[in-house]
């Protein structure tokens, strides 16, 4: 079948995600038939370089053969069983390892399927194991610009308007308090006195506070400090208010170091897990904690403080072992000092996009890139716009908003770092050129 036939047959069937499906009578849906490392290929011999790593959980290339190669054999040994009352050796070694590599003190692993589902297990775990004491904490902190997934719970704690409005009878009780405005220490330092504010006043209601460390992903990507994280772990701990670090995007290498929460050195009490987790293959996700909050539900049953909360799918052994391949890969290919060096050659780049006078700012932290631009309305649809022209050129780019980023897999070249950053530098570029010729 040809792209359009798969195209057609698509449109018929399927609810697409993130999605204003009337968008799709003008914007043609694109097929893949299959993908190699940083590529994806189509049904008629196209081929997109995946820049974003397909929603942000690509690190060791498409059809990684260790990680495929580790799936199928577990498939063929124990797809499932159920996590209640019965175990199996993945899970167990993929926790082992995740206490082992995680910052110290977190030595329990509760497993999930996939990013909110995680996000939804913190805030339960945080919210019963206050209750479990006898405190009633229902109200939640995050912060501004937030994004922590799409369940009820999770963008409960988020801070997308079109949600928030839309959905806002059926949320849990979360406030906000600004994230800081950028990297500077006076952004930082207002922002703690800030959040010292908020908690002298509404500090004893408070579960826990929601961060997504150093960088906030759908927001733009936005990136703050690392001691604003250190003194919001400190300021919480004062107020007896957990603290949860949504890694799902941020962990496993994407800021410089395997997880953000390490440049602030930091232990949260719940620390989130997702999508690089299995590189990319299979969903999956995980919540650690410590020993003080896993005391707080073990009791007799009559007691009934057991924590309330399962999944199917939980700690499938499939998922476990994709897991287990791809921190192997860490282990043994030194794989956090090859992103330092990839991360470079990205900053060269990214220096000739601040040329552009449609660019308002470039920032980078990690393998993560972000090229802001200004000057245009939301209506303006520009992403939509460096979207076609990167497809048209071979690369697969999907701004937030008016903010172009790069977050490819570990496994690119400089050779396609350049480009990556050729084809979106021409794609501002353009917007830039034909700005100017409609004046």
């Amino acid at each position: 079948m040809t792209n359009q036939q798969w195209m057609e047959e698509d449109l018929k069937y399927i609810w697409h995600p993130c999605t204003q499906m009337k968008d799709h009578e003008t914007l043609p849906l694109v097929p893949i038939r299959s993908a190699e490392g940083v590529w994806l290929y189509d049904f008629e011999g196209r081929r997109y370089l995946d820049a974003i790593s397909s929603w942000w959980v690509n690190l060791f290339g498409h059809a990684n053969e260790r990680i495929a190669s580790r799936i199928a054999r577990q498939a063929r040994e124990l797809e499932h069983v159920l996590l209640a009352g019965f175990t199996h050796a993945p899970a167990v070694e993929l926790a082992r390892k995740l206490v082992e590599i995680t910052p110290e003190g977190l030595t329990k692993v509760f497993y999930a399927d996939n990013g909110s589902s995680a996000i939804e297990v913190a805030l339960k775990m945080s919210y019963h194991t206050h209750r479990n004491r006898g405190e009633d904490r229902s109200l939640f902190l995050s912060l501004t610009n937030s994004y922590h997934g799409e369940t009820l719970g999770a963008l409960s704690v988020g801070d997308v308007a079109l949600y928030k409005s839309t959905y806002a009878p059926l949320l849990i009780r979360n406030i906000q308090t600004p994230v800081p405005a950028d990297r500077s220490p006076e952004a930082t330092r207002k922002a703690i006195d800030a959040l010292d504010a908020i908690l002298q006043e509404r500090g004893g209601e408070i579960s826990a506070m929601i961060v997504e460390p150093l960088v906030q992903g759908a927001g733009g990507m936005h990136m703050y400090a690392p001691e604003y994280l250190r003194e919001a772990r400190h300021l919480s701990s004062e107020y007896g208010i957990h603290l949860i670090a949504d890694e799902i995007m941020t962990g496993f290498g994407r800021t410089g170091t395997l997880f953000a929460c390490e440049q602030a050195e930091i232990t949260p009490d719940f620390m989130a897990l997702s999508k690089g987790l299995t590189g990319g293959f299979l969903p999956l996700s995980v919540v650690l904690t410590n020993d003080e909050i896993y005391g707080a539900f073990y009791c007799d049953y009559a007691e009934q403080k057991a924590f309330l909360h399962s999944h199917s799918y939980t700690g499938n052994p499939i998922a476990c072992a994709a897991a287990l391949a791809t921190l192997e890969i860490f282990e043994n290919d030194n794989v956090i000092r090859s992103n330092r060096s990839k991360s470079q050659c990205m900053a060269k780049h990214l220096k000739r996009f601040q040329t552009l006078p449609n660019v308002r700012e470039v920032r980078q932290t990690g393998m993560i890139a972000a090229v802001e631009l200004q000057g245009y309305r939301p209506e303006d649809r520009i992403g939509l716009e460096v979207y076609r022209y990167g497809l048209e050129h071979e690369v697969l780019l999907r701004p937030l908003g008016n903010v172009v980023y790069f977050m490819p897999p570990y496994v690119i070249t400089e050779d396609q770092i350049g480009m990556m950053m050729k084809v979106a530098y021409e794609g501002i570029r353009q917007l830039n050129d034909r700005r100017g010729s409609d004046s």
